[in-house]
């Protein structure tokens, strides 16, 4: 069995069916090019570009960008290019939002943000909808430091699990930044309370180590997350959310800690999904036409006094 089983079949040539097409719809361009122009243009200059433009179409049709095919990635630049710069949770296509500073030329509006996500409950369970998912928050194990038997058997119980499935399950495995600069600096703050002079000095030696990994290395941590779904026509207020206990319950024979999360748990696990180099910012969120406004200095104070 090949190892890449979503890759298409060749057909011909060992080219696949798209790729034909494309060499096919552009020999038969050429050939109507030839047909038009042979009578008005000499022929060495039709070779010519037919050769430079055949060139072109036959990498754009055999060549690969970003693992994707060449007329793909264009494709998709193209679309990129001609879509709007700024996305709006407000309706933008009857009105213009009151923020957007049209000038005298023609601007390109934001667009609706259409996210699948309606809203995220206290209890962790998101809306989709008319479906609901909840989030399980899990650590790894190592199968290289287990024996053969203990490897079969964590083997045996995961399959388990995923046999047990009857809904879309999503597994995220990602790898985010780690920032050792803040643990070392609350390591240093908190010495001065320690109360023997060993722990003082092992505690600072910590923080030293701690900030010198971070100027030195990249940490990171590993998060996997399992995102658990209720079917459109399953009955229950918080079917979701039992899913996510079943599979908490599920997995904890793989020695791994698990947890369901809550509403700010999600929120901050999409967040961080969004954006994994910024940290997100618990609660505070202003409504999508909410009007923001800065703490006002006291130069500001003292200029309206005058």
């Amino acid at each position: 069995m090949p190892s890449d089983v979503d890759a298409p079949d060749k057909v011909l040539y060992g080219l696949t069916f798209r790729q034909l097409a494309i060499l096919a719809v552009a020999a038969l361009a050429f050939y109507g090019a030839w047909r038009a122009l042979h009578h008005l243009v000499p022929a060495l200059v039709l070779v010519g570009a037919a050769v430079v433009l055949g060139g072109l179409v036959f990498g754009v049709a055999v060549g690969r960008r970003d693992g994707l095919p060449l007329d793909v990635w264009l494709l998709a630049a193209v679309r990129h290019a001609r879509a709007p710069r700024a996305l709006s949770t407000t309706d933008t296509t009857s009105t213009t939002p009151d923020w957007v500073q049209a000038p005298k030329s023609r601007v390109m509006v934001p667009a609706p943000l259409k996210l699948p996500a309606d809203a995220i409950d206290d209890e962790g369970e998101i809306r989709l909808g008319g479906a609901r998912a909840a989030m399980v928050a899990a650590t790894s194990v190592n199968l290289a430091l287990r024996t053969a038997d203990e490897q079969a058997a964590l083997v045996d119980t995961f399959g388990r699990w995923l046999n047990s499935l009857s809904t879309p399950t999503q597994i995220v495995v990602s790898a985010q930044p780690v920032d050792l600069h803040s643990a070392a600096t609350t390591l240093s703050q908190a010495v001065e309370s320690l109360p023997h002079p060993a722990l003082v000095d092992a505690a600072a030696d910590h923080a030293r180590f701690l900030d010198d990994l971070a100027t030195r290395r990249d940490p990171l941590r590993r998060q996997v997350l399992i995102v658990t779904r209720s079917s459109a026509g399953e009955r229950g207020d918080h079917a979701a959310r039992r899913r996510a206990d079943d599979t908490v319950r599920s997995l904890s024979g793989l020695g791994v800690t698990t947890r369901a999360l809550d509403g700010a748990a999600v929120t901050a696990a999409i967040a961080a999904a969004a954006d994994p180099y910024r940290p997100s910012r618990p609660g505070g969120l202003a409504a999508p036409d909410a009007v923001i406004t800065g703490p006002h200095t006291h130069s500001d104070t003292r200029k309206k006094a005058r």
